[in-house]
This record gives structure tokens, sequence and C-alpha cells, in this order.
């Protein structure tokens, strides 16, 4: 008697269920010339995803790009963060070898500090650092500081007519302008 109740009871939430379903199912079916609404919404859905998923994939190209280009800048001027510390040793050496000396002991410390001095030139030259030539050159913004402006006489306008401290570049970027003095 048990299991009757119980197959009674399965078939009457089967009929419930059926009756449920049934026109619900038939309504979908028959709307907009065969297409149901639930078919039409997951259209939309799906063709909202694949707008998603394009717009990801063109932020993670971009992204790709990015950093492509990040790593090959610092692959570039990897060494600019040495070569900055080294500039003031530069200056010093420049300074060191202008000196004049008349002791025999004095010259020849002066020509070791000249060897030193062309090996650090050399050194840093081979990470592409390049010294701004500046005398007699037209000033320029980009690759000067004018800290004195002079009339001379025989020298157009514009002109650098001397360098007070040696300007550097790193490949294309300037490490640290020329300090010039420039003809009015």
């Amino acid at each position: 008697m048990a299991e009757e109740m119980k197959t009674n009871a399965d078939n009457e939430v089967k009929s419930d269920v059926e009756e449920t379903i049934e026109p619900v199912f038939e309504e979908e079916v028959q709307t907009d010339n065969g297409q149901s609404d639930i078919v039409a919404e997951y259209e939309a859905k799906l063709e909202e995803a694949n707008t998603r998923i394009l717009r990801l994939q063109a932020d993670y190209d971009n992204f790709r790009r990015r950093t492509k280009l990040e790593i090959e800048a610092n692959q570039k001027y990897r060494a600019q963060t040495i070569i900055t510390d080294l500039l003031p040793v530069l200056d010093n050496f420049d300074r060191a070898l202008q000196t004049q000396v008349d002791q025999e002991q004095a010259k020849s410390l002066l020509q070791g500090m000249e060897m030193v001095y062309r090996l650090l030139i050399e050194a840093i030259k081979k990470e592409g650092v390049e010294m701004i030539d500046a005398v007699g050159k037209e000033f320029d913004p980009h690759l000067h500081q004018a800290v004195m402006v002079v009339e001379v006489e025989d020298t157009d306008s514009g002109i650098v007519i001397e360098e007070f401290q040696k300007g550097y570049k790193l490949k294309d970027r300037v490490i640290r302008p020329s300090m010039v003095k420039v003809s009015q």
C-alpha cells in the first residue's frame, strides 16, 4: 500500500509538472515564426559575450605590445643609471687633465690619469654614450643649457661660444645637456 501511495504521488507530481511545462514550451516554440524568445535572448547574450571576448583580446594585444616596448626600452637604456653616476667622475677627470704641471713625477701621474680617462670613455662609448658637440654649433635647447649669453663681434646670434660642462647622450636620449655660453 505504501508503494501504491508513492506511485500515485509520483504520478500526480509528474502530471502537475507536465501541465506546467507543456503550455510554456508550446508558447515559446510558436512565437515569432518558429523562433522562441529564449533563442533570441540567448543569441543576444552570445553576441554580447563575443563582443566582450573581442574587447578582451584587443586589450590583451595592447598589453603585450606595451610590455614588449617597455622591455625593449629597458634593454636599450639599461646603462643609463650607471652612466649618470659616472658623469661626475668624467668631469673630475676633465678638470684634472687640464691642469698644468712642471715636475716630471706629476707629468707621469697625469699621463696615467689620461690613460684611465680614455679607457673610461671607450667603455661608455661601447654602451652607446656619445659626447654632445657644442662649441661652434648652433644653440639647441634640447642638447644645450645656456648659462650665459654674451655679445660677440664677428659671430652670429645663437652660436655656442664656450662649453662649461660636457653633455652626453645615450643612444637617442640626452642624459645631460651641455652647459654653454651663447652669443647674442
